[in-house]
């Protein structure tokens, strides 16, 4: 699968200073696009690979980004077609694998979520090996391989793993995406170890922030779940993790250039309960019907449980952002796309930051989110 739109190879292959050319997997994504702008700014040449290049809106929020005409270049691969990374990895020196599949409605999902989530996965490693030029590959796991159990301990870190078996015994919101990058991490971890590869595991926990995409980022139908009345993922919220999207790009980039960095890193910079998320929520926006109550879920001494960064912190990174900063910014850019209200029943209405949105779609979007979408970190 070729390139479509052709740019900055003239710089990567004359010598010139810019980094790379480092890939990105779901460069159209949340994370992915977000990430390649952070590369951008790092002066890397960066090759993006989407499902379908031809999808502007996709497409144009990357191509429209500081540096994108001299160092970005868009490229077709899909997870499903074996071999069709091949090409955007040839000759890179990174690759930032991003991508997974994500449909949560399948009525296979073993097949259509798990299976091409670990195949795609060792066809991107075989591609590293077959390049040759790859000196680190980056994989975006998710703290759904990390504390996905019958009973939840206080403290989990890189060396913990989710119950594959209990997941899909039980069959929880998102068991399928759990189980598919439990297996593909590890499938990965034995194939580097195999073939001498350089393969770094990043685990972020809910990711929240600012957002280049049009569409609501799963990970924000969770995070905003007390904003916009979604009772269905108060249950995730109850004892959660958080790490900022600026932050998360910040350790992926970092890890990939830190000389003595290896194998997994948890990346997550504040633990919460959903009692104690709702109290920071009704004092920063008052305009919007924060519940008090949670029915179904303890109201007694409910205690955070704590995702460790330790090994990260260690090796001199350091986390930017608060949980006021995380969700001030995803809730402004929301509302600049007009996916939330200004304001909810029962708040108010005294809107804290002053952002129009479009006539009518914040209404449409708040239905659309009351249905149960997944929640993942990533």
């Amino acid at each position: 699968m070729g390139e479509v739109a052709v740019k900055g190879e003239a710089m990567e292959q004359g010598g010139a200073t810019a980094k790379g050319p480092v890939v990105v997997t779901g460069a159209s994504g949340f994370l992915g696009s977000w990430l390649v702008m952070k590369l951008l700014q790092a002066g890397y040449t960066v090759r993006a690979t989407v499902r379908d290049p031809t999808n502007v809106t996709k497409t144009k929020p990357l191509l429209d980004l500081p540096g994108a005409t001299e160092r970005l270049s868009i490229w077709k691969a899909d997870l499903a077609e074996d071999g069709s990374f091949d090409d955007a990895i040839g000759g890179c020196t990174g690759v930032f694998h991003v991508a997974t599949p994500m449909d949560f409605e399948s009525k296979d999902p073993e097949n259509e979520v798990i299976k091409p989530t670990v195949e795609g996965m060792l066809s991107i490693m075989r591609a590293c090996k077959e390049a040759g030029t790859v000196r680190r590959v980056v994989f975006t796991s998710s703290a759904g391989t990390v504390n996905i159990e019958e009973r939840q301990r206080p403290v989990y870190d890189h060396d913990n793993w989710s119950d594959v078996d209990f997941c899909r015994r039980v069959k929880m919101t998102g068991w399928m995406y759990f189980v598919s990058k439990s297996l593909a991490e590890k499938a990965a971890m034995a194939y580097a170890a195999e073939h001498g590869l350089d393969l770094i595991s990043i685990i972020p926990t809910l990711v929240v922030g600012p957002f280049l995409s049009a569409a609501m980022p799963p990970s924000l139908v969770t995070a905003l779940a007390l904003v916009t009345g979604n009772e269905a993922h108060y249950s995730i919220l109850k004892q959660v993790q958080f790490v900022h999207l600026d932050d998360l790009c910040d350790a992926e980039i970092f890890l990939f250039e830190h000389p003595e960095a290896a194998g997994r890193y948890v990346c997550s910079s504040h633990d919460a309960t959903i009692h104690g998320l709702a109290a920071m929520l009704r004092e920063r926006y008052p305009e919007y019907a924060i519940p008090e109550r949670f029915p179904g879920i303890d109201d007694g001494d409910l205690q955070p449980v704590h995702f460790s960064s330790k090994k990260l912190l260690d090796h001199g990174f350091e986390f930017r952002y608060t949980v006021e900063d995380m969700f001030d910014a995803a809730i402004q850019t929301c509302r600049e796309k007009g996916l939330i209200p200004l304001a909810t029943a029962g708040g108010d209405g005294s809107a804290s930051i002053s952002v129009p949105a479009p006539p009518g779609e914040a209404d449409v979007a708040l239905a659309s989110l009351a249905r149960d979408a997944p929640a993942i970190g990533a």
